[in-house]
């Protein structure tokens, strides 16, 4: 019997599910929503749920147990300093699930899991140091052993093109001289 057994299997091995949750919750922390299938929407809310209080917690500790669910420090980054500071006045229920229509192809039920709490876009805007984006990238002259072989190989693959389209052009030209003559 399955008494008291909580956790849902959704047909996958333990690592590949935690993965897979793990995954689901830092898309839900970048775009807001996420549509997916009830099942995985209701075992995505618990682990939504605890990341938040951790974020709200705030401490190096909590950021490093999050880390370590999560797998992806931009998406904690965000966690913590916008998503946390959104819910700071509310004591769980962070999330909503919306139920969709079934999929078609298998019927499966889908929903929207979301924030309860509106929030603009928390998509990361990666930016490179100023020194990266000031030099750009010069490609080194070719020397000259590079040129011939740059010009050895260039005659290898015209002279792998098939015979057939150098013979149009060579009965072009005979056919030019013939009409000069």
């Amino acid at each position: 019997m399955r008494h008291l057994k909580s956790t849902a299997k959704l047909g996958r091995k333990s690592e590949h599910r935690n993965m897979m949750l793990a995954n689901l919750v830092c898309s839900l922390i970048y775009h807001n929503r996420v549509v997916t299938t009830l099942a995985k929407a209701k075992a995505a809310r618990r682990l939504a749920e605890k990341m938040v209080t951790l974020g709200k917690k705030g401490t190096l500790h909590a950021r490093r147990l999050a880390v370590a669910r999560l797998h992806q420090k931009p998406a904690v980054r965000i966690l913590f300093s916008q998503i946390a500071q959104v819910h700071k006045d509310r004591h769980g229920g962070y999330t909503r699930i919306i139920k969709l229509h079934r999929r078609r192809g298998d019927a499966a039920e889908m929903a929207i899991l979301e924030w309860v709490e509106p929030m603009t876009s928390t998509v990361p805007v990666t930016t490179k140091p100023a020194e990266q984006q000031k030099k750009p990238e010069t490609k080194p002259e070719a020397k000259p052993a590079e040129q011939t072989a740059q010009a050895e190989a260039t005659q290898k693959t015209e002279a792998a093109q098939p015979q057939e389209q150098a013979k149009p052009a060579e009965t072009a030209e005979k056919k030019q001289e013939e009409n000069k003559q």
